[in-house]
């Protein structure tokens, strides 16, 4: 019986990615996105479109479509950027990465911990931008703080499924030649995907909660 991975934004990018890459690795894949595209739909065993991960209607109905459905893996990655710096800061968009970046993973998972069983992990799609220790360039104040909530919020989810037997997992997929970045990242999606997924493949019990670049690098809080 093939694993079965659920992918937040997987219409394009590195969601659209991480999809090709679970799907050629046999396992079902059940795609989640507001808009889907053909792409996806190439990949995905079961694709779910018009949910907005923000909206706590639209993760209820995400929630009772798959009711029974068993999850081995859950990823977080539907997320936005934007550019604020100081002295043009736009609140509203602050408050809408943190609404995407950070307070919908978490609506998220807390609405499908009845499809994750023992064994089950769930990957949050994070940013070093998120570290507290590692900016030394500062703006971003958003992004940042939204990243910096997930962290939070990643490291507590690992500490109370840990007794289910669920692990956690913050993930900084590197500088990615995506859409959200007007593609001028140094590797490809499918670079970031391939990396994403073995530091899932690695992931344990013993370490749970841990925030990791793709790579493999350790990463300060």
């Amino acid at each position: 019986m093939a694993s079965t991975v659920l992918i937040t934004g997987a219409n394009r990018g590195v969601g659209l990615a991480l999809s090709r890459h679970y799907h050629d690795q046999g396992w079902d894949v059940i795609g989640v996105c507001r808009h889907a595209s053909h792409e996806l739909a190439e990949v995905a065993s079961r694709l779910i479109e018009g949910i907005d991960v923000t909206r706590n209607e639209d993760v209820a109905h995400l929630a009772e479509v798959l009711k029974g459905q068993p999850l081995d893996l859950l990823i977080n990655n539907a997320g936005v950027l934007h550019d604020e710096s100081l002295g043009q800061i736009d609140f509203d968009t602050i408050r809408e990465q943190m609404e995407i970046n950070a307070y919908a993973p978490l609506r998220v998972s807390e609405a499908l911990l009845g499809n994750l069983g023992e064994g089950g992990k769930i990957a949050n799609i994070t940013s070093r931008m998120g570290s507290m220790a590692d900016n030394d360039s500062g703006g971003r104040y958003g992004y940042r703080a939204s990243k910096a909530a997930l962290n939070a919020f990643g490291r507590s989810l690992a500490m109370d499924l840990k007794p289910r037997g669920i692990a956690v997992v913050q993930l900084h997929p590197g500088y990615v030649k995506t859409r959200m970045v007007n593609f001028g990242g140094m590797i490809t999606p499918e670079e970031a995907a391939a990396g994403i997924a073995e530091r899932i493949e690695s992931l344990t019990l013993e370490t749970t909660g841990g925030f990791w670049h793709s790579n493999g690098e350790p990463l300060p809080w």
